[in-house]
């Protein structure tokens, strides 16, 4: 068996165009344009790059794109402020602080100050916890692109076992909160997860995403299963790789992500849909 590419780099382009549609659509009605703002403090060169995409890609359709990029000495309480005054700010519909942050900024406490309504990344406490009871606003960006990965593929998702490797805020824990409500059957595994290779074994979905190049040898795939790769790690000689060997888990699997052109570039659609649907609510939406 030879798995099929789920490309993610076609499909976020899709998102991006069907979003681009509806922007033109709202301003040729006199509306002002949907408006993100992005925060990135520090100099982190991969943070740079991510910063970097995500501004290109508004321009690309139409979104206001404002930045702030402050220096790695700037204060906690400085940069709170800074929300305090995005957060009033009529024209800007999302808000979103780059992490990682210096050590000395607590990110936790930066992502509860963004208002629920302005939280385009889907990290504040409030869109977690909607997404938990089936109520979902804003949902978290990696792990709603990849639901819109897995329903490109036209595979019914109901009754399935899922394994989630990786228990992050960002991914791991959202992620199982989305193939619940897909009403997957979900297994999470971490670092003390007894097990591990079995449990992939007999998983009909597996999400991997630690940080661990080629983590997941491919005679751990479920013939059949459907994989998909989170992760993005620089080998030595400069190749990027996923958490799973996607040499030998693609003669395993039905379905499979490429890393790159897979999850990420859905990361930055959602991104913009969400910042879309924030706009949406407050300015298209009568109140």
């Amino acid at each position: 068996m030879t798995a099929k590419l789920i490309d993610g780099k076609s499909i976020a382009a899709q998102v991006k165009q069907t979003i681009q549609q509806q922007v033109v659509n709202y301003t040729s009605q006199g509306l002002r344009p949907p408006g993100l703002t992005v925060v990135l403090v520090g100099y982190n060169s991969a943070s740079q790059v991510y910063v970097r995409n995500k501004r290109k890609a508004c321009e690309q359709i139409g979104i206001n794109s404002k930045s702030y990029d402050l220096p790695a000495d700037t204060t906690q309480a400085d940069l709170l402020t800074l929300l305090d005054q995005l957060n009033e700010d009529q024209e800007i519909d999302g808000i979103l602080v780059q992490l990682p942050l210096p050590a000395h900024i607590d990110p936790e406490t930066v992502i509860e100050r963004i208002i629920p309504t302005k939280d385009v990344d889907g990290f504040h406490p409030y869109n977690v916890g909607r997404l938990a009871l089936r109520m979902p606003l804003l949902r978290s960006c990696t792990p709603k692109g990849i639901m819109t990965l897995l329903s490109s593929i036209n595979v019914d998702l109901m009754g399935l076992d899922a394994v989630m490797i990786g228990q992050s805020n960002i991914v791991g824990r959202p992620m199982l909160l989305e193939l619940l409500a897909a009403r997957c059957t979900v297994t999470i595994c971490h670092s003390r997860t007894k097990d591990l290779a079995d449990k992939v074994r007999n998983a009909d979905i597996v999400v991997v995403a630690i940080g661990q190049a080629k983590f997941v040898p491919g005679d751990w795939i479920k013939p059949g299963a459907i994989v998909i790769d989170v992760g993005m790690n620089r080998l030595e000689n400069g190749k990027l790789v996923g958490d799973v060997d996607f040499e030998t888990a693609s003669q395993q699997a039905s379905w499979i992500t490429p890393v790159p052109g897979g999850v990420g570039p859905m990361t930055v659609a959602s991104l913009l849909e969400n910042t879309l649907i924030s706009y949406q609510s407050s300015v298209v939406i009568p109140k």
